[in-house]
């Protein structure tokens, strides 16, 4: 029996801020001191608090260590967990008030959330099955296989409101119940895991921190729709998600919670890994199931929709993880649990990848109905640097910029459209004062045209040609009726391209015109970028008052286009400045500015 337990992050944002060191350190220190027999460590899955990584907590006190280095580890063993004593300097600041301890519960960050399909995360050892049994695993599967049947788990997802998590908010207890209706010899049931939109990684955090949901979630979905086979397509860049779900299907196996006749019921379910090799477009429905056959990753005309005609041909139903992931607590609470929260017509909570200009970067789940301020300025802490608050891009590259006359707007799937947007699968950036809006539609459409498959006209062409236009607008060289054709080819785009990733893809730039159309203007009108970021529309000047003559810009221009005397004003030449800004971070008297 273990007096203390250590909690340590194993998702990839801590890992790549170096905490398998902080695991090795702190096995090493607690056998130097002999407690190795009395503290356990584990490495769980995200804590949420990306920013502050490595994390490590100790329970029972619940201390909330942040960024951890080697030598961090050995203070904490020696007073902490030797002396008995908490180091309050390397605790997270918002845990700490006076002399007081507060648990996370306390803090703005943790305060507002509602997890649910991260319940797990950050609590349990993710390769370990045993912890997820603890905490009520696979409970809802054999509560399905004993006491309900097909229609009536159907009607629970119904009943709860449950829409899918990867981007269109599909009703999931109809989807289900389209698949089963279609009489077949063989019908699937698959996880999409690819989430190829810039800055999103919820469903990577809960396959690392809680791999066991999803597998259960699937077998649920087998059992009411009548199939024997399941299917993850998961990209390859997700190392440590792909392990720990290799990890996980064993167990599972072994335990005779997959395969044959799980739970003595007669039902047969399986699932295997399928590898993305990271096209974006391999996110939307079909094209996942024409990769998972091995074929190129390419969507397909819909009808048939993939309830009827999906993965090999067969009734197929694909949700995305965080989906998956709700489905065994809504079987064990009740649809009314999860109906209780949310809005009206989007029930339960939402997980976002909170990123960009803030200053609890890292992923959150909250009630849909939140606002975007109570994420902005309460659980994200604000902007940094004191900057104003211009815009949060939801949704990824197939969302929208919201602006902030939305602020206080309800976030759910119809709010978000309304505001120009999408809820998408759960991206949210924010923009502070000095983003340019143009050159953030230039930047999302850029993506889209790279992961374009090709296979349509209006995507393959479309796409390139609304970000010629853009290009030229940031270059100056744009006109205004170059806004007419923006509208134009984007209504075209929306209209004609084959899936999803086509008919989304002018939304950044849409909503960017929509909500900012004077800074587009200012564009191509007065040829100033007024965030000063587009390179073609600034330059640099030197103030004659305040240059000292230090002689630290001209030596430290990489092309030498600064010139002057020691102890006389300095000039640049703008034709040979290449606007890299080395002049103005190594000033140190404020005598350079970028008009």
């Amino acid at each position: 029996m273990y007096r203390s337990t250590v909690l340590i992050c194993g998702g990839t944002g801590c890992t790549s801020s170096g905490s398998e060191k902080i695991v090795a350190a702190m096995k090493n220190e607690l056998a130097r001191v002999g407690l190795e027999k009395e503290v356990r460590v584990i490495k769980t899955g995200c804590f949420g608090l990306c920013a502050l990584g490595p994390i490590m907590v100790v329970y029972p006190e619940g201390a909330f260590y942040a960024r951890m280095t080697e030598d961090h580890v050995k203070e904490v063993v020696e007073e902490h967990l030797l002396k008995g004593r908490i180091v309050k300097h390397l605790l997270y600041s918002e845990t700490v008030e006076g002399d007081t301890v507060k648990s996370l519960d306390e803090t703005p960050f943790y305060g507002k959330q509602n997890r649910v399909a991260l319940r797990n995360c950050g609590v349990i050892d993710p390769e370990n099955i045993k912890e997820y049994i603890a905490r009520d695993g696979y409970q809802a599967l054999a509560k399905v296989l004993t006491s309900m049947t097909p229609d009536d788990v159907i009607q629970v997802m119904t009943d709860s409101g449950l829409r899918g998590r990867g981007g269109a908010g599909f009703p999931t207890g109809r989807k289900w119940m389209f698949a089963k209706a279609n009489e077949a010899d063989q019908k699937y049931v698959c996880c999409n895991a690819d989430e190829g939109d810039p800055g999103a990684f919820m469903d990577r955090s809960i396959l690392e921190g809680d791999p066991h949901v999803v597998l259960e979630g699937m077998t649920i979905a087998g059992y009411c729709i009548g199939a024997s086979q399941g299917y993850i397509y998961v990209r390859a860049e997700y190392p440590i998600a792909v392990k720990r779900l290799q990890i996980a299907i064993r167990q599972a196996r072994e335990m005779g919670l997959l395969g044959k006749n799980i739970f003595g019921s007669g039902f047969d379910f399986d699932i295997d890994l399928r590898l993305g090799a990271g096209a974006f477009v391999c996110g939307e429905e079909t094209a996942l199931m024409t990769s998972i056959e091995g074929h190129r990753g390419e969507p397909r005309p819909r009808p048939p929709f993939p309830a009827l005609k999906g993965l090999f041909g067969k009734p197929t139903i694909l949700n995305n993880v965080e989906t998956w992931a709700n489905v065994p607590r809504i079987i064990l609470n009740g649809a009314g649990w999860f109906a209780s929260m949310g809005t009206e017509k989007s029930k339960g909570t939402k997980v976002f990848a909170l990123g960009g200009k803030i200053h609890n970067t890292g992923l959150v789940e909250i009630p849909m109905g939140t606002t975007m301020r109570e994420i902005v300025e309460e659980i994200g802490g604000g902007i940094p640097g004191g900057k104003a608050f211009k815009a949060a891009q939801t949704g990824g590259p197939s969302g929208g910029c919201i602006a902030a006359n939305n602020l206080d707007v309800p976030i759910d799937y119809d709010n978000l459209i309304a505001a120009g947007s999408m809820m998408g699968s759960g991206g949210l950036i924010v923009m502070d004062e000095d983003t340019c809006m143009v050159d953030i539609a230039k930047f999302f459409l850029e993506f889209t045209v790279d992961e374009s498959c090709g296979k349509c006209t209006p995507c393959r062409i479309g796409t390139k040609r609304l970000y010629e236009i853009l290009d030229r607008i940031t270059k100056g060289e744009g006109t205004l009726e170059d806004l007419d054709r923006i509208e134009e080819l984007a209504n075209y785009l929306k209209s004609n391209a084959l899936c999803a990733l086509g008919q989304t893809a002018p939304n950044p730039v849409l909503s960017t015109l929509r909500n900012f159309r004077d800074e587009y203007i200012a564009h191509i009108v007065e040829k100033r970028c007024p965030a000063g970021v587009c390179k073609s529309l600034v330059h640099y000047e030197i103030l004659p008052d305040k240059c000292k003559g230090c002689t630290l810009c001209a030596k430290n221009c990489p092309v030498g286009a600064i010139t002057g005397n020691v102890k006389q004003p300095h000039v640049i030449d703008i034709k040979a400045c290449i606007k890299c800004g080395a002049c103005i971070e190594k000033c140190r008297f404020g005598a350079i500015v970028k008009k």
